[in-house]
């Protein structure tokens, strides 16, 4: 008996799926189905995963979806060829485009002559009575190509059921065919379904009532069972309708844009003309022999591939950027094209770089390139807007990234699912919070938060949210890739909105894209560039005015004084600073990529220490070897060493090195690192390598599973690293302005930022109407902060307050409301911050004033206030303190904590510089304000830095503790600690051994503090 499964959705009919496509895909195979349909809900999201499944399996797929119309039926429509697969796209565009994110609107009329290479199937209802009229409609819409769906699910009568449709089919000359109603590929998944609907439906279980599967039968069922079930002839149908849709995604081919090239040139000749440009502006003197024979080699690839209007597309969104002064810098792999440094895409001197084209194009590979392009944050919906202006709305989108259940979304899910209270829910959530919040929810979590883990309804919530872990939620926007497409978009994908207005989305993310070849350029934010760009502007600097190579930037670096600095300013890179030493730009580049999980957990940070420091001998096996890892004293650091690597010692050819590449980065998911590990062991045996020595390697391999950085993108950011350190070195002042008006980003609050400041002889001055602009300003070298940090005031309020300000300074509040047209909000806002000090003498004062300000009515306009001075007392230290970090983020007054030095000293807690002066090995109680909390990577470690009134202190709590004194580690603002002193290559830390909270001694003082433990892979992704 042979049967197909015409009506079939995945997860990706959100919150209605409950099994994964490739789940769907192997199950159908399995159970020897001739072929499958995926018809997800109004969506193609889910369809190049089982596209990837069917092809590994063998199974033959079909493309469709399921729509609900708004007037009529419910319906599965299926691709028949490629023209189909293209009205496919362009109907679910249509009725994503006519209705808000997450939903569709369709009617008939939509439907109607517009699917002519489409086959159809009717939905019928489980109810004993039909639309005739829909039926009727249906077979004049889809003649001699729609039938008529029967699903037989055991749900009672059946038989009456079936005899129904018969008559129904018989009477409206419509055909029968066999289908499933399938919603997931094993009925074990019938209580995640039926948790979904709960989710989808705003319920709870026990609330659920007929929402709920009547049984588990909607699954991929076997053919035995299906054979009892329903008539030979409507099973034999179902193959017969496949056999009709003969698309494959395989047929999908994509065609650069070629909107830059002047007409009546070749996109290759206008490339070529553009690199022996930017050739000349790079090396006017003449470029070296060697890059000259990389950029011929490039050109040559390029052109066989036929990719040159892609490096077009890009080139001219980056020469738009630079046309508008928006500061930018390509990345990641393009940093390994000679070209794109001509191009003026990335700055990546390919004379000092040792490049891999490979990892950028490969021959054998056949993949498009990928292009990250870093702008200013601030700036890049310019860019954005550019993209859309150039090529459209129907030929440029944004690739989706699918949002998935997390530990904490999934039990708060399932907890309000299961009718737990929102306290409940609360604390659950809670105790999946930081460390925990990737990877399996654990019983002890629950235990902690005051649930029995062996109450039956616990561990149902503890199976159910694990179960729902990975599965969809919907689709948003990628941080930066556009798809941009020559012909119509909707011709090869689905588009849709986005929640932000203006944006459209099509609903493959970038792992789709790159299974089927699609064109991504990503234009990504980086919060550096904003400051950089300002900063250099204040300068009246370009960025390749920066003297290179500067010993006094190093020296800096060396020194671990890097608050602000790009990349480097994290816990873990302070840390490595003084131990790496770094004196030359190449050591930036080391520095950049080794403090990561691929190298941290390929134990190859402590062995490139040790040969740095001259403590362990640097061996190479082979000649080879040393060309490829020389730069790094026999330590593979970067991807493109080990992708080398397998070349020059097992033997592999650029492409396969590439995909074991590919294969790094998803084998703890999926494994298939097997077959690499044998080609690898016996490559290496083939040319005399020892065994251990192979094994070494494939274990430095394995180890950038984890996140390891590509060479060409650590010099990308080492670049930006160098200039923002050079820019902190000599330029304190203008660092810091910088930083605080391009907020938010990286690792430090404003509070730090100032604090910093005044470190290096910063003269700050407060926030003041009289003297402050909206961005942080230099007064005769002084730092003056802007009215941006008032909490509270707006920026059209502010401008309109400096505006006002040219005509002459404010003399008193009624004054400063009237010229510049503040609301009583914007004046609380400026006498909370302390902000209106000069026109009053405090902020008592100056709250008062702003209650007494009135609009004055017109016939008293030109009166004068009578002045009264109520009798308020002067406000306190500790009050105006309290007020500045509540109204500022920050205060130029006295440390919170040296309000509260007396009563630490009761408590034993000895200040921060008083723990330097202490020696190794000692224990010690300290206390400071938590500024961060990192755990890095994977790693068995927790970082936290803490502020006192003298430094700031580094904490090490090592992960036992961490999880036995997990709820103050959390959420301690204050936080003391019983510690021994630990020093090595100048650097000290705090081995924590017991944790305690203090917070309750600051009262209402709320201070910034970085989310708690940020991975430090994440330090260099865009924002």
């Amino acid at each position: 008996m042979i049967y197909a499964e015409l009506h079939c959705i995945s997860n990706y009919s959100f919150l209605r799926g409950a099994s994964r496509p490739e789940e769907l895909v192997s199950r159908a195979q399995e159970q020897g189905y001739t072929a499958l349909a995926i018809t997800d809900e109004c969506s193609l999201a889910g369809v190049v995963r089982a596209h990837e499944q069917a092809k590994r399996v063998g199974l033959k797929l079909i493309i469709g979806t399921e729509l609900r119309l708004d007037d009529g039926p419910r319906l599965v429509l299926l691709a028949t060829n490629r023209h189909g697969y293209t009205q496919l796209c362009r109907l679910i565009t249509r009725g994503r485009r006519k209705a808000a994110k997450g939903a569709y609107e369709l009617y008939r009329k939509d439907l109607e002559n517009s699917l002519p290479d489409c086959l159809a199937l009717f939905i019928p209802p489980r109810e004993p009575s039909w639309d005739g009229a829909g039926l009727q409609w249906f077979g004049r819409a889809f003649s001699g190509r729609g039938w008529l769906a029967v699903n037989l699910l055991r749900e009672g009568g059946d038989e009456q059921y079936l005899q129904q449709w018969q008559a129904a089919a018989k009477k409206h000359g419509l055909p029968l065919v066999a289908t499933g109603n399938v919603c997931m590929h094993v009925p074990a998944r019938r209580p995640l379904r039926d948790l979904l609907s709960a989710i989808r439906h705003h319920c709870t279980l026990a609330q659920l009532g007929s929402r709920a599967l009547f049984n588990g039968e909607r699954h991929l069922r076997a053919l035995e069972d299906l054979q009892s079930l329903y008539p030979p002839s409507l099973l034999q149908q179902s193959v017969g309708i496949a056999r009709r849709c003969r698309f494959s995604l395989d047929e999908l081919r994509y065609d650069y844009p070629d909107d830059v090239t002047p007409a009546g040139v070749q996109p290759q000749d206008y490339l070529r003309q553009l690199v022996e440009k930017g050739k000349k502006a790079r090396w006017p003197e003449g470029c070296p022999d060697r890059v000259q024979a990389q950029i011929e080699h490039e050109l040559r690839l390029i052109d066989e591939l036929d990719y040159a209007a892609y490096f077009l597309t890009v080139w001219d969104i980056v020469a738009f950027a630079r046309g508008q002064h928006i500061l930018c810098q390509g990345r990641g792999s393009a940093a390994n094209s000679a070209v794109c440094y001509c191009l003026g895409i990335t700055e990546v001197d390919p004379a000092r770089m040792n490049l891999l084209f490979e990892r950028f194009i490969s021959r054998e590979r056949g993949e498009p390139p990928d292009i990250d392009v870093d702008f200013e944050h601030e700036r890049r919906e310019e860019v954005i807007q550019y993209i859309y202006r150039k090529y459209g709305r129907d030929r440029a989108a944004l690739a989706a990234t699918v949002i998935t259940y997390r530990p904490r979304s999934a039990l708060r899910d399932t907890g309000k699912a299961l009718g737990l209270s929102m306290q409940q829910i609360e604390q659950l959530v809670q105790a999946a919070s930081g460390w925990r919040s990737r990877g399996e929810v654990q019983g002890e979590w629950l235990k902690e938060a005051g649930f029995d883990p062996d109450n039956p309804r616990i561990r149902q919530l503890l199976w159910l949210s694990n179960e729902l872990l990975g599965f969809p939620r919907h689709l948003s926007q990628h941080v930066g890739g556009f798809v941009i497409s020559r012909g119509g978009l909707e011709e090869l994908v689905p588009v849709e909105n986005a929640a932000m207005p203006e944006r459209t989305i099509i609903q493959w993310d970038k792992d789709d894209l790159e299974a089927l070849g699609l064109l991504k350029v990503d234009v990504l934010a980086l919060g550096m560039l904003s400051a950089i760009r300002r900063a250099l502007a204040e300068l009246n600097l370009r960025l390749q005015d920066i003297p290179a190579e500067d010993p006094q930037v190093y020296a800096m670096l060396c020194k671990a004084d890097t608050v602000g600095v790009f990349q480097v300013e994290s816990r873990a890179q302070m840390s490595m600073l003084p131990r790496l030493r770094p004196k030359h730009f190449y050591d930036l580049v080391v520095e950049v990529a080794i403090m990561r999980p691929g190298p941290i957990q390929g134990d190859m940070v402590h062995p490139y220490l040790r040969r740095r420091q001259g403590l362990e001998p640097v061996d190479y096996p082979s000649d080879d070897v040393k060309a490829v890892l020389e730069r790094t004293l026999g330590v593979p650091i970067f991807q493109e060493q080990v992708i080398r690597l397998t070349m020059v010692a097992a033997g592999f050819t650029p492409g396969e090195a590439d995909q074991i590449r590919r294969s790094m980065a998803a084998w703890k998911r999926r494994g298939g690192m097997d077959v690499w590990e044998r080609k690898l062991m016996a490559g290496m045996r083939e040319r005399g390598y020892a065994e251990e020595y192979a094994r070494r390697i494939f274990r430095q391999i394995q180890g950038f599973g984890d996140y390891g950085f590509p060479e060409s993108h650590a010099a990308s950011f080492a670049l930006l690293v160098y200039v923002s350190a050079w820019i902190k070195c000599h330029h304190p002042a203008v660092f810091a302005m910088a930083l605080l008006n391009s907020q938010p980003m990286g690792f430090y609050a404003p509070a730090q930022l100032v604090r910093d400041a005044r470190e290096h002889g910063v003269e700050v001055l407060p926030a003041e109407v009289n003297a402050s602009d909206w961005d942080c300003i230099l007064e005769r070298k002084n730092l003056r902060l802007g009215l941006r940090l008032v909490k509270g005031l707006s920026e059209q309020a502010a401008r309109r307050l400096v505006l006002a300000r040219q005509t002459g300074s404010f003399e008193n509040v009624q004054q400063l409301a009237a010229r510049a047209g503040l609301n009583r909000g914007d004046l609380k806002a400026l006498a909370a911050a302390d902000a209106l000090h000069s026109l009053e003498q405090n902020r008592h004062l100056a709250r008062w004033s702003v209650a007494a300000v009135e609009s004055p009515l017109p016939l008293l306009k030109q009166a004068q206030p009578r002045e009264v001075q109520p009798g308020l007392p002067h406000p306190g230290v500790a009050e105006e303190v309290l007020a500045d970090y509540a109204h500022l983020g920050l205060s130029l007054r006295q440390h919170p904590l040296s309000l509260l030095r007396e009563t630490l000293g009761e408590l034993r807690f000895v200040p921060a510089e008083e723990v330097k002066r202490r020696k190794a090995g000692l224990m010690v109680r300290a206390a400071g304000l938590v500024l961060m909390r990192q755990r890095p990577g994977k790693g068995n470690a927790v970082f936290i830095t803490l502020e006192d009134e003298t430094r700031v202190l580094n904490l090490i709590i090592w992960r036992h503790l961490a999880e036995r004194q997990r709820r103050i580690l959390l959420s301690a603002r204050l936080l003391g600690v019983w510690a021994e002193i630990q020093r090595a290559d100048g650097v000290q830390h705090l081995i924590v051994r017991r944790l305690y909270d203090y917070s309750h001694l600051l009262g209402e003082l709320q201070v910034h503090s970085l989310p708690a433990m940020e991975s430090e892979a994440k330090a260099g992704r865009p924002q």
